[in-house]
């Protein structure tokens, strides 16, 4: 997320500042996402971004680092030289990819270099992907471009569909983290919602139950599980085998849907863990790789280019 002043074209503000400043600010400062299901949607404000990232470790013009970016599976060729080319023009003098369940893999150090099945659920704001690893690469991999973003659009809709009244990304987004689930859990509670009146246009207060907003998620939540499940048909024997013992393991911040590690391990007959941390095991092993270049440079993305 990144909040412009769209009369100067000024950077005010980067991530979770820009993020508190959706609708409470006058109507030409704007935050936007320029990355949008695993996806540049804005070149010039990606690049603009990226910039500003590289700036806050220290890179200059004289200074032009290696540059690793973790991005979904499911991107295409053109996606990928997309990000590539935004990240040379920001400052990078080389820039290459990697997906993202293999860096949460690396970060959360499973054994992914062993003969050893190992599976990440990575649950990302715009995407969804299952991988199955083993030897150091991918053998099933399952994406879908669904992710906690549409689980707080679901919310926006429902409410504004059953009590006609909308609310603001950041309040569902609310909703969703303290009443949200994906089955049934223990110590639910209700939450109060307030928003406005699409007849009137006046405030109003409205209580949803877990059950309401358990309804509302379902659907994106379901073809999250669907993908899980897809891939795990997918796996060769042997290494279905090594998934009842290593089990699955969830990464990303959808992933911490009250009731989602329940539901998945009943559904997938697997067992489900958390890894140790699961919001930033994608850029630790993102990290890692830039530490062991050399060693990894056979994990990286093909981007097309010679």
């Amino acid at each position: 997320m990144i909040a412009l002043n769209q009369n100067n074209g000024e950077v005010l503000a980067m991530g979770h500042q820009a993020w508190e400043m959706i609708g409470r600010t006058p109507q030409y400062i704007v935050a936007v996402r320029p990355l949008r299901k695993g996806a540049i949607t804005d070149f010039d404000v990606t690049q603009r971004m990226i910039r500003l990232l590289l700036e806050r470790v220290g890179v200059n013009r004289f200074n032009r680092p290696r540059v690793v970016i973790c991005v979904p599976s499911a991107i295409t060729p053109v996606e990928r030289r997309a990000v590539i080319e935004a990240a040379r023009r920001a400052g990078a003098a080389e820039a290459q990819l990697i997906e993202q369940p293999l860096a949460a893999a690396i970060g959360a150090d499973l054994p992914i270099n062993e003969p050893v099945g190992s599976m990440v659920v990575d649950i990302g704001g715009g995407t969804s992907e299952s991988a199955l690893l083993s030897m150091g690469g991918v053998v099933a991999l399952e994406a879908v471009r669904v992710g906690s973003f549409d689980l707080d659009a679901a919310i926006q809709t429902y409410v504004r569909r059953e009590h006609g009244i909308a609310i603001g990304e950041r309040t569902a987004e609310e909703i969703k983290i303290v009443t949200g689930s994906a089955a049934y859990t223990d110590g639910e509670v209700q939450a109060q919602v307030r928003g406005r009146q699409l007849m009137t246009g006046l405030p109003e207060t409205i209580v949803l139950s877990p059950a309401d907003v358990r309804s509302a998620v379902e659907e994106p939540v379901s073809a999250i599980i669907d993908s899980v499940l897809a891939c795990l048909a997918q796996a060769p024997p042997e290494l279905s085998q090594d998934l009842l013992v290593t089990g699955i393991h969830l990464v990303g911040g959808g992933s911490l849907l009250r009731g989602f590690r329940e539901r998945l391990t009943r559904e997938a007959e697997v067992p489900v863990r958390f890894v140790a941390a699961p919001l930033e095991c994608v850029v630790l092993g993102a990290g890692r790789c830039i530490e062991s270049y050399e060693a990894v440079k056979a994990m990286f993305m093909n981007t097309g280019r010679r």
